[in-house]
């Protein structure tokens, strides 16, 4: 049984929140944990560090967890952009190489690839090749094909940079399908997981993924600003070391031992101080959250309560994009016969939170949504288109 409680989750008693693929409510059990550190920092500065000395250990224990890795894989980043950029600019390319990506990218996995153009590397974009089973008319953003995909691949392909779900459409790639493919090819797969983790199960070394990025305050329900990031030993050891500060390196707090002697577990890619508050906040949500229930039944929950929303939306006013179960994603993408961003605005005057960023509402439960929530939230919904 779920934890559907207004008190861990009180955005339930402000609104029906069902943009978590946007900017979601912090889990009042992270909101505790960054007041408690700062409360303690305000009081005694310095003095009340070695009390939070484990916390980045515990961090990087409990995502391995979520993950099904090891801990020695995980970093903590402030964003997806972050992320993959250390992971663009420190990958061994070399003039002629080709990184294969989607047309519609998020731009935190477009830009750090288009930086590569600069050392004569080459981005191919995949097309929208995919169409929704229900609609076929569609011209907005969809998804990408792995029959494209694999007419797009050479010899000098060394990534596939791709978002596990498209931002856009909710379509969601297929990673296991993904991985073997790459993996037969000696080519590093590289997923943005903004869109998924804390949604959808997401095992990287189950699917032969050399990188897993993603930014915290989606689906994992944690605080603007923080983020994660996995890496395989493999590839972390061919990735050049583009940011470096105290944190890189081994010696630690003999700030004065300049010697290069960097991580070479994940600690590579947390190169100087990291906001301690976010961390714990982090650790306290993957800890009461997302390793209380196993992520395949959040899965389900959150399908469970698609499928009470798609009974009902008026289908006369909204074009709804529905993918195969194996493409399927947390977000339900409509393009209405009227602006999207009055209707956003209209629903929220009802107390009813959905995204549109480009021309497509998106509709997106999490699993402590309640079925009242989503027929109250359905009559309003209906009312406005």
């Amino acid at each position: 049984m779920f934890d559907k409680s207004n008190v861990n989750f009180p955005s339930k008693n402000e609104s029906i929140f069902l943009a978590h693929c946007s900017i979601s409510p912090v889990y009042s059990g992270a909101e505790k944990s960054m007041i408690s550190f700062v409360e303690k920092m305000s009081r005694s500065g310095i003095a009340a560090l070695p009390e939070f000395f484990p916390l980045m250990n515990e961090f990087r224990q409990n995502v391995g967890k979520l993950l099904k890795t090891s801990s020695a894989n995980i970093s903590y980043v402030h964003n997806t952009a972050e992320a993959l950029c250390m992971i663009a600019n420190g990958y061994p390319f070399s003039p002629g190489d080709q990184i294969i990506s989607y047309i519609h990218e998020y731009p935190s996995n477009h830009y750090p690839w288009v930086l590569q153009k600069k050392r004569d590397v080459e981005l191919v974009l995949l097309s929208d090749a995919v169409t929704s089973e229900e609609y076929q008319d569609i011209q907005k953003p969809r998804g990408w094909s792995m029959e494209e995909l694999a007419s797009k691949v050479t010899d000098q392909t060394r990534v596939v940079a791709i978002s596990h779900v498209q931002f856009t459409s909710g379509y969601a790639a297929d990673l296991e399908e993904l991985g073997a493919f790459c993996q037969e090819r000696n080519i590093d797969l590289i997923v943005d997981c903004a869109q998924s983790l804390g949604c959808l199960p997401v095992y990287p070394e189950k699917y032969k993924i050399s990188a897993v990025a993603a930014s915290c305050w989606k689906w994992l329900l944690g605080p603007m600003g923080s983020g994660l990031l996995f890496t395989s030993e493999e590839f972390r050891d061919k990735i050049g070391q583009t940011m470096a500060g105290p944190g890189t390196m081994m010696q630690g707090l003999n700030y004065l031992d300049h010697s290069w002697s960097p991580h070479r577990d994940g600690r590579k890619f947390e190169y100087s101080t990291l906001p301690w508050d976010h961390v714990a906040a982090m650790n306290t949500v993957v800890k009461e959250v997302f390793l209380k229930y196993p992520m395949e039944e959040i899965r389900d929950e959150v399908f469970r309560l698609q499928d009470l929303l798609l009974a009902e939306l008026d289908r006369e006013k909204l074009k709804i994009l529905i993918f195969g179960a194996k493409n399927r994603s947390g977000i339900i993408a409509a393009e209405p016969i009227r602006d999207c961003r009055e209707i956003v605005n209209e629903l929220g005057k009802k107390g009813v939170v959905i995204s549109a960023p480009v021309g497509y509402l998106r509709f997106a439960p999490h699993f402590y949504n309640d079925d009242k929530q989503i027929v109250d939230a359905l009559a309003k919904v209906n009312c406005v288109l």
